[in-house]
């Protein structure tokens, strides 16, 4: 099974592998969501929808069904707090 974004735990990071899809906003390319590029679960909305992701240093929030898209290489375990 491939990881996505939705698969990471608060602090957990990844790398960015591929897309499922290959139609993904421009914005969200423009703000490097691409292969190779780093990313962070930062918080999820209360009603589980959108979650906000660390993505290169921008904060940003996207809903789970784009987060799905995005498949991870998980790189870095949560840290207990």
């Amino acid at each position: 099974m491939v990881a996505t974004v939705i698969d990471l735990a608060f602090g957990q990071k990844g790398i960015i592998k591929d897309f499922s899809e290959h139609v993904l906003p421009i914005k969200l390319l423009e703000l490097g969501c691409l292969p190779g590029n780093s990313v962070e679960l930062v918080q999820i909305a209360p009603l589980k929808d959108p979650i906000y992701i660390n993505l290169n240093g921008s904060h940003i929030a996207i809903r789970r069904s784009l987060a799905q898209l995005i498949e991870l290489d998980i790189v870095e375990e949560t840290q207990a707090p």
